[in-house]
């Protein structure tokens, strides 16, 4: 799935413009985005949450030369399901 193909949906079934829903669409990942820049998370009742994680520095190889070096520090974001649409999506298993 697309954002294109998500705008398309909330046109569908808010009854907005295209263009509005595209710019719903863009403003609520922007939100999403510059929340996880700032280092805070993300909590969606009923789907999940995004959380960031900080990554201390660790030593690492190249693999094909087998060198060893520093990978960085660096910031991680994961996400975890919520208990009800881990729920969903193992329902529609067959």
């Amino acid at each position: 799935m697309t954002k294109a193909s998500i705008a398309e949906i909330i046109h569908q079934r808010m009854g907005v413009s295209k263009k509005e829903s595209t710019e719903m669409l863009e403003s609520v990942i922007s939100i999403i985005k510059s929340t996880l820049e700032n280092g805070q998370s993300i909590k969606v009742s009923g789907f999940g949450s995004f959380v960031v994680k900080q990554k201390a520095d660790r030593r690492g190889r190249n693999p094909h030369t087998g060198e060893q070096l520093t990978i960085e520090a660096r910031r991680i974001i994961t996400f975890k399901t919520s208990t009800l649409l881990k729920k969903a999506i193992n329902n529609n298993v067959r």
